[in-house]
């Protein structure tokens, strides 16, 4: 992916408009699920997204190519946001009532409806987390990066990656203590 995300650039560098939309294309919906995991909010997930892009557009001439794109990608909408959750921004979540149609009395209802609060319990921990933490706990678990890209992308050493990601679970891990406990 990286020779080809590179032929891109040089493409979209010569001139070849084509090419940019391409790589939005190819990177789209990866840069929107970051940035749902951080802000947990549909709207602000497009917003940060659309941002995200317009910065690689003018910027993708400084792109140095010492490492991946989707690493400086990923940096750029770390920043986004980052920024926005440090400006107060936070998102509502949904509340089980709301996630949940009428209760039905199918086999199994109970235990989708156990399954909902625990997925709500573990997002709203996640959300309470620090963003440098929240950084930290997204890109590795859900984006399955090793915590030296970690650091490259949120700029910090690598110790300082792990360290966040350590806090990180070790407060999911007494967020959630009842749950584990109830199996």
């Amino acid at each position: 992916m990286r020779e080809a995300d590179f032929e891109l650039i040089d493409r979209f560098l010569g001139g070849d408009g084509a090419a940019f939309d391409e790589l939005v294309h190819r990177r789209q919906r990866e840069v929107y699920n970051l940035a749902y995991r951080m802000t947990r909010n549909a709207e602000d997930a497009r917003d940060l997204s659309q941002e995200a892009f317009l910065q690689v557009y003018r910027n993708l001439n400084r792109f140095d190519r010492r490492s991946s794109l989707s690493t400086w990608l990923y940096r750029i909408v770390m920043n986004l946001c980052l920024n926005h959750l440090n400006r107060g921004s936070r998102s509502r979540f949904p509340s089980v009532n709301e996630q949940v149609d009428v209760a039905d009395p199918s086999e199994g209802s109970l235990g989708r409806l156990e399954e909902k609060e625990r997925q709500e319990a573990l997002a709203r921990a996640i959300e309470a987390l620090p963003p440098q933490q929240r950084a930290s706990m997204t890109l590795r678990v859900h984006h399955h990066l090793p915590h030296g890209q970690i650091a490259e992308i949120l700029g910090i050493s690598e110790a300082t990656a792990k360290v966040h990601y350590f806090h990180a679970v070790q407060a999911l891990r007494r967020k959630l203590t009842h749950w584990r406990e109830d199996g």
